[in-house]
């Protein structure tokens, strides 16, 4: 994408000539004043009635106006108010010259628009000062308009570059998504379901599966610490780490013979330690719990690194917690990690989530937490699949009042199912 630029603007025009328009019925009074001004630094033109004058304004209209208040025709305040009507850029400073000194008229003239007045017969010094005040004003005034442009300006490409991240982040949400398998996942007895919600367009969880033998099956949930597009990237390259069947190309495969394997998880965990430390420069860590699952035996053996604590829902929808912590990846060189096994009984199911889940706010002030989690488990376990975690999405978005997320939330659900 080119950049784009914004045009210099001169905000002090200090070489500008200013257009002045003498305005008078006579001839010798426009004489007269453009005599005095003679030396000044000035495009001067001249209209005999207040007519002819707005003939010229509409051409193009003057930076200043010294035009006489009573003239045969319009009079000068019926120029002043005809000159105020016009939508223009720039500010027209308007000098009335009169003979009249009474200070009720001459509030009159400033009322009707005009910004100073001058007594005749009109002294060449004070007129060059009145002139003086009027420049000044013009200077402040064309200052503030070319400001406000720069600013319009600046806005629009700001707009305009804010559309365009706003369409790269709706196409990267959507290629952050495509790394989430389908939604439902089905094996002979039983399923995985999955569920990513990012709190912005990108975001930092991942849920996701490989298979690398007709029964066997690795899951992990993971957890980039901060949001935004940052997390999101760190996010797709640990995504990429862990997809494919082929050794080197995910770290949690080995080939044994003429068979793939996958290593202990918490063999998983340390190289994915060495390999963020070494290998991505960067403050952030994640957690993840990774495991294998056995399909035909329903054993697994998992291994917790800083991730919340899964959840094994019975048949009842009773919840228990299972796992040893362990230590967040990408924090410490050489952390260790620890194995946990579980072997799910048929109609047993167990859930692995991110913290946006149980840290989510309660209403109370506190967080949802596994407590709260294990009511809200109890309130939907009917429900299966999908449509369990969308249950559980939908209890998130009433506790908030419907407002955005605060964090990301994922989830996956592992389930057997119960003999018929």
């Amino acid at each position: 994408m080119n950049k784009p630029i914004i045009p210099p603007i001169d905000l002090h025009g200090a070489d500008r000539t200013l257009k002045l328009m003498i305005v008078d019925d006579s001839r010798l009074q426009r004489r007269l004043l453009r005599s005095a001004l003679q030396a000044e630094r000035y495009e001067i033109v001249e209209a005999d009635s207040a007519e002819r004058a707005m003939e010229l304004c509409e051409e193009d209209l003057p930076d200043i106006v010294l035009s006489d208040w009573i003239m045969s025709g319009q009079t000068g305040l019926d120029l002043c108010r005809a000159i105020r009507a016009k939508e223009r850029d720039n500010y027209v400073y308007f000098i009335v010259l009169t003979s009249k000194s009474e200070k009720g008229e001459l509030a009159k003239a400033l009322r009707e628009g005009a910004d100073d007045f001058l007594s005749k017969p009109v002294s060449a010094e004070e007129l060059r000062g009145r002139l003086s005040a009027g420049e000044r004003l013009l200077a402040i005034e064309r200052q503030l308009v070319a400001k406000n442009r720069m600013v319009t300006d600046t806005l629009q490409v700001m707009r305009s570059l804010n559309e365009s991240l706003n369409r790269d982040l709706i196409e990267a949400r959507k290629l952050q998504m495509s790394l989430v398998p389908r939604r439902t996942t089905e094996f002979p007895g039983g399923s995985v379901s999955y569920m990513l919600q990012s709190s912005g367009h990108v975001g930092g969880d991942l849920v996701g599966e490989f298979r690398f033998a007709e029964d066997r099956m690795g899951v992990f949930s993971l957890d980039v610490s901060g949001h935004g597009i940052a997390s999101a990237l760190i996010t797709a390259r640990l995504s990429a780490s862990l997809s494919g069947n082929i050794p080197g190309q995910n770290v949690a495969l080995q080939q044994d013979g003429d068979r793939l394997t996958m290593l202990r998880p918490s063999e998983i965990c340390e190289r994915l330690n060495t390999m963020f430390i070494q290998e991505i420069d960067t403050e952030h860590y994640f957690t993840i719990v990774i495991g294998e699952i056995d399909l035909k035996t329903r054993k697994m053996i998992f291994c917790q690194a800083g991730h919340p604590h899964p959840a094994v829902i019975d048949t009842d929808g009773r919840t228990r917690f299972v796992g040893g912590g362990g230590m967040p990846v990408g924090l410490i060189e050489n952390a260790t990690y620890e194995d946990f096994e579980l072997d799910l009984a048929p109609g047993e199911r167990l859930l692995l989530y991110s913290d946006g889940l149980t840290e989510c706010p309660h209403p109370d002030g506190g967080m949802l937490d596994e407590d709260g989690l294990s009511d809200m488990i109890q309130r939907q376990h009917t429900r299966t699949g999908a449509r369990f975690l969308d249950a559980l999405k939908w209890e998130l978005s009433r506790l908030v009042d419907d407002r955005d997320l605060p964090d990301d939330v994922s989830a996956a659900v592992i389930a057997f199912h119960a003999p018929d």
